[in-house]
């Protein structure tokens, strides 16, 4: 049984929402419409990588099911990379699609392997971005080694032909260093 404080869910809101308002470089961060991947590449300079932690079909989480309008409970495939610049990890980035969506389309998530999607998804003028939603990202969510309290992250969702792709970004510690942000 999941400690009481481990809910299952977030709170994501969008920058109306957002009371008080952080300050205006990570509102920049949070709510920047660009490619994130060309972003930290260029903070990188290109010493960009994705490394994949988890890519398998998996019972989606309620948040990522109310995101795509699916039932709850369905089944996905998700897939979970850190974004690292410097060899550093600087965003765990967790990118989730319905198993029948995904078949029925030619996104092969599967096969991206040390790849960015978001790279592919911004090279693609079909797709269209929605509206972005940021929260304080739960913990117990994240991968042990960057496991810390109250990170920023966001999400949106690409949609395409019928198929929608939810996209989650943490921005780790790391980051704001390299940024020098915070």
């Amino acid at each position: 049984m999941p400690h009481a404080s481990f809910a299952d869910t977030a709170t994501w809101l969008t920058a109306a929402e957002l009371q008080p308002a952080p300050s205006e470089t990570l509102l920049d961060w949070l709510f920047d419409d660009g490619s994130l991947t060309r972003r930290l590449i260029a903070l990188s300079n290109d010493a960009f990588s994705v490394t994949p932690l988890n890519e398998s079909w998996q019972t989606l989480r309620s948040d990522e099911c109310q995101a795509l309008n699916v039932r709850e409970g369905s089944v996905g495939w998700v897939r979970e990379v850190f974004l690292r610049g410097h060899g550093q990890p600087w965003v765990f980035a967790r990118s989730v699609a319905t198993r029948s969506q995904l078949i029925d389309s030619d996104l092969h998530m599967d096969e991206l392997g040390s790849r960015s999607l978001g790279e592919l998804l911004f090279s693609d003028q079909a797709f269209s971005r929605g509206s972005m939603q940021v929260c304080r990202y739960p913990q117990h969510w994240l991968p042990t080694e960057v496991s810390a309290a109250e990170l920023w992250a966001r999400r949106s969702c690409f949609s395409r032909d019928g198929l929608s792709v939810l996209v989650a970004e943490v921005f780790l510690p790391p980051l704001w260093t390299a940024a020098g942000a915070l």
